[in-house]
């Protein structure tokens, strides 16, 4: 059963991409106090989060961060490298935390993952848009399967 608004987000590691390399990150310094928006992807490199999903975030970093968002973290089930070569593709810079759910430990304790193994991509996350303060849910947004619509940037700024 997938988390819900006012539920807290699970304490796990995960790794985030950065210049130096993969560091360990847990999410209480992810979330802990601070205004986060998380969205998560089912991949990197895939085509509509390649195309539409982690652009439109890069896009609209600024317009979030006006409206009092403190970061933007793009978590997939991937490893931190493919997810630091993928911010370097997309030309991410500083505008978006890139974190890695290698194990989808943090995706299964969410209740969002869900098996493309018939795609040839195992364990994967569920599309989502999520506002989290002070590491409790405010929004949770999960995509229907296929589609592209309440998790978008511009859906995110709407919820702000």
């Amino acid at each position: 059963m997938a988390l819900k608004s006012g539920d807290k987000i699970p304490q796990v590691t995960l790794k985030q991409a950065t210049a130096e390399g993969p560091k360990d990150v847990t999410t209480a310094e992810l979330f802990g106090g601070k205004k986060v928006v998380l969205f998560a992807l089912p991949g990197a490199f895939t085509p509509t989060c390649s195309t539409k999903h982690l652009p439109g975030f890069v896009e609209k970093a600024a317009e979030l961060k006006a409206r009092g968002v403190d970061s933007i973290v793009c978590l997939s089930v991937n490893d931190a490298f493919v997810m630091g070569a993928w911010a370097r593709d997309q030309k991410v810079g500083d505008k978006v935390k890139m974190v890695a759910d290698g194990g989808a430990e943090f995706t299964k304790a969410m209740g969002l993952d869900f098996d493309a193994s018939k795609f040839g991509m195992g364990v994967r996350s569920q599309r989502y848009a999520a506002i989290i303060e002070d590491g409790v849910i405010r929004t949770l947004s999960v995509e229907e399967p296929m589609k592209f619509e309440v998790s978008t940037a511009e859906a995110v700024l709407k919820a702000l």
